[in-house]
């Protein structure tokens, strides 16, 4: 039986997975969402979760929400897709984690590892032996130096700079245009420029 491919959000996040395995020739079968809002996707049905069969699939969890796609990654075991787009930049050596997207203009640099489900998105730049963990949003335009390593569920926002050798622990919020230039603790919320710890999330939340 031929596997299909499913996308599981139908968000804007979605609509840019989606364009992604477009652009790589690779058919999707049908979004799910739990709510959808639309009916279809550029020529992609969009149904409700329930409705959805999900055997002999590979799926991508197109939902940008971290938090969310950890808790779908446990609850659907299923083989799931890489999207990377073709106008990404990626050294031989770089490693990609399953569920991963990198989106168009991302350089990743020789022995960059990015763990699974995690978001490479629009023009990041991630210097050389930098560790991506798994379920992490690294925002449009980052800047990531050289052996940098970002630890599990953490977004790092829009434009936000990372000097070389840092260590940004798991779940961590950095804000846009933050500019880090010391290790980070779990679960810090971190702006600004040197960037300052601020609060810090719960690790339920």
């Amino acid at each position: 039986m031929e596997t299909k491919v499913i996308l599981f959000g139908a968000s804007g996040h979605g609509r840019v997975v989606l364009d992604i395995l477009k652009t790589n020739g690779i058919s999707v079968a049908v979004i799910c969402d739990d709510h959808p809002k639309v009916d279809e996707i550029a020529g992609v049905p969009v149904r409700p979760t329930p409705e959805v069969e999900f055997a002999n699939s590979q799926l991508i969890l197109s939902i940008g929400n971290n938090r969310v796609r950890a808790v779908l990654a446990q609850k659907y075991q299923l083989p799931f897709q890489q999207a990377v787009h073709p106008k990404a930049v990626l050294a031989h050596s770089v490693q990609i984690g399953e569920g991963s997207v990198i989106m168009a203009g991302a350089v990743l640099n020789p022995d960059v590892i990015v763990g699974k489900h995690s978001i490479i998105n629009t023009g990041a730049l991630i210097d050389h032996e930098s560790q991506i963990g798994d379920f992490v949003h690294i925002s449009p335009g980052v800047a990531l130096a050289g052996n940098v390593t970002v630890g599990e569920g953490t977004h790092v926002g829009i434009g936000a700079c990372v000097i070389q050798g840092v260590k940004i622990g798991k779940w961590c919020t950095i804000g846009a245009g933050a500019v880090i230039i010391k290790d980070i603790p779990d679960y810090a919320v971190v702006v600004g420029n040197p960037g300052k710890i601020i609060k810090y999330n719960q690790p339920h939340e």
